[in-house]
């Protein structure tokens, strides 16, 4: 009998009217710094390459090694995509945390722990499978300090049988991510094989919960927000990246320097045809992009919210200089320095106005890890057509974590530089004034340095329309009403916002970046559960189109749904709409540094409803 004619028989010896099947979520319960990582993304690439929709969240923390770290992997046979509380299969390998892990299950829940934590004793409602890893591991690397790395294979191959993983998948899975490595190929997949045969002899499947294939990833691809963005900058032609490390935003630029020394070393010369910085800080940083910017250049730099605090300053001689640049934002817990492994969405305010004085900023708000690519391409579009920075706010579950995605497009039209003018431009006008407002846009024409003839190019200080220094209180509020005037041209320029109705609906939510998959999810538990219909609105850009004050006059109430503990997306909708429609938003926030589950959203706007 073959391993897949056993898992088959396995399969069907669990009664029909008790199989969960491909709608459950596994919990890994690891120490940070052990090789974890590997093992479960071994299994979510399993999974995804069976065409199970799957995401995985890892909930890990700021340090290197020694602390609690839990990685969820979700299969959900409807496509859901967002986080969930509801874990059905622990793996308990943590001892700091085994019990409490175990405590936190559901009844009828899966527990696989390791055999000397003896965690069978704490309750009977669940099914308990003890494994002695470090007596499987033992013979299979002989090196102790190898061993907490490989030992985690072993849970792959306890999985695998249990839940009917078909273990071809497991081996290409294995396969992508050590491929190039032979040694410990092998020696980790001799670990899955260990933890299969051990199962297979030793433990009687008495839970519920099963995988199959199914056909739904044929044409997607897995990937992280991280490096669907780094792909965009790519794709747009970034040639200047300015940065500073900071979690969790360093595997872009970390991804985009490999992408870099990969595509843009000079075949013929063998030099690069970029520069790439690591600068001092993140203030410096965003310095040397708009210095790249004004040079015409193409230029961003990725940061989180202590690095957006130091940026404030150039932010606002970007903003009134008129300079392109591109920063990605992707957000973590704050204040202060915050939680550097944590997500939130609590940038929303400070960045729209970030600077000293008046200034507004255009912002980009990506929903998937399609868009986190996406909106690349468009962010430096956008900084180059409306000459000002353009701020992408990912956060670190978008960015980090790992996402089906549909496989991301070639561009399909060149770059848009803007309002430039070359050099037979400027001899047929006669005349450059590089702040005057010649299309009633509110957006000037600028030249790049080595074009003959202008002798200036932009200022930061006081100006006139000639660039010229100047302390007239006239010529400045002609140019905060000029610059204000572009804000208002962006509106229409933006990307729109997403719109869902629904025949029937009263209420409406409006959301925005990576709790698009738990709002998709609600609405379908608001409607099982409340038989209440809604509508949704879903925030792509800043500033806001018609569409969305047209949509909070159609609905109300209209619940805004947060990452943040003071409703920063609301409190920005009460700025910029018309003063009657405020009392129509209601807050639905999460905080606590999780990603967002539909099932709170649920609750919230349930609770709420039955208040009104």
């Amino acid at each position: 009998m073959t391993p897949s004619d056993i898992q088959v028989e396995e399969a069907q010896s669990v009664p029909e009217t008790k199989k969960v099947v491909n709608d459950f979520s596994i919990r890994v319960a690891t120490v940070n710094g052990t090789g974890s990582q590997t093992s479960n993304l071994v299994l979510l690439r399993a999974l995804f390459q069976m065409g199970i929709p799957v995401t995985g969240k890892n909930i890990f923390p700021s340090n290197i090694a020694g602390l609690p770290t839990w990685f969820i992997i979700r299969a959900s046979k409807d496509g859901y995509l967002s986080h969930t509380r509801d874990n059905q299969v622990l793996v308990a390998l943590n001892p700091e945390t085994a019990e409490e892990d175990v405590h936190t299950m559901p009844a009828g829940s899966a527990i696989i722990y390791d055999e000397p934590l003896k965690l069978d004793r704490l309750r009977d409602d669940v099914v308990f499978y003890a494994v002695p890893f470090n007596k499987l591991v033992a013979p299979i690397c002989r090196d102790p300090k190898l061993r907490k790395y490989v030992r985690n294979m072993i849970y792959v191959g306890v999985l695998a049988h249990l839940l009917a993983i078909d273990k071809d998948e497991i081996a290409r899975a294995l396969n992508k991510q050590l491929g190039r490595k032979k040694k410990a190929l092998e020696m980790n997949w001799a670990a899955i094989e260990v933890g299969w045969q051990y199962a297979q002899q030793n433990l009687t499947k008495r839970d519920p919960f099963l995988l199959e294939p199914m056909d739904r990833n044929w044409d997607k691809i897995l990937i992280d927000g991280n490096t669907a963005a780094a792909l965009g900058c790519i794709f747009a032609g970034v040639t200047v990246v300015s940065w500073y490390p900071i979690t969790p935003s360093s595997s872009l630029g970390e991804t985009i320097i490999d992408y870099m020394k990969k595509y843009r070393i000079d075949k013929e010369t063998g030099k690069a045809t970029f520069a790439v910085v690591q600068a001092e800080d993140e203030l410096a940083a965003l310095g040397m992009v708009l210095g790249a910017g004004w040079a015409g250049a193409r230029a961003m730099t990725a940061t989180s919210g202590p690095g957006i605090s130091l940026m404030a300053e150039f932010s606002g001689l970007g903003y009134y200089a008129e300079v392109p640049a591109v920063i990605f934002d992707v957000q973590r817990v704050g204040p202060s320095t915050g939680l550097p492994t944590r997500t939130m969405q609590g940038d929303l305010l400070s960045t729209a106005v970030l600077s000293h004085g008046d200034t507004k900023h255009i912002m980009l708000f990506p929903g998937s890890a399609w868009e986190c690519y996406t909106m690349a391409l468009e962010a430096f579009d956008l900084a180059e057509e409306f000459q000002t920075p353009v701020f992408v706010m990912s956060d670190l579950d978008l960015g980090m974590n790992y996402w089906i995605s549909d496989p991301l497009p070639y561009p399909d039209r060149p770059p848009n530089r803007g309002k430039v003018l070359t050099e037979d431009d400027l001899r047929r006008l006669g005349r450059f004034e590089r702040y005057r407002d010649v299309d009633g846009d509110g957006i000037p024409y600028r030249t790049i340095p080595g074009t003959p003839l202008p002798a200036y190019f932009c200022r930061g200080s006081g100006h006139n329309e000639q660039a010229e220094y100047t302390e007239r209180p006239d010529a400045y509020v002609r140019n905060m009403d000029r610059l204000a005037r572009k804000f208002e041209t962006a509106r229409q320029r933006v990307p729109a916002p997403e719109i869902i109705d629904s025949s029937g609906a009263r209420v409406g939510i409006i959301g925005y970046g990576s709790s698009h998959y738990a709002i998709l999810e609600a609405r379908d538990q608001l409607r099982a559960r409340a038989n209440l219909e809604t509508a949704y609105l879903r925030i792509r850009a800043y500033p806001f189109n018609e569409q969305v004050e047209a949509f909070v006059r159609r609905y109300a109430p209209v619940y805004v749904v947060d990452l943040n503990r003071d409703g920063q997306m609301r409190a920005l909708l009460k700025l910029d709409l018309p003063a009657e429609l405020a009392s129509r938003l209601r807050s639905v926030r999460h905080y606590d540094g999780h990603p967002i589950d539909a099932r709170h959203i649920t609750d919230d706007i349930l609770s709420q409803e039955a208040s009104l």
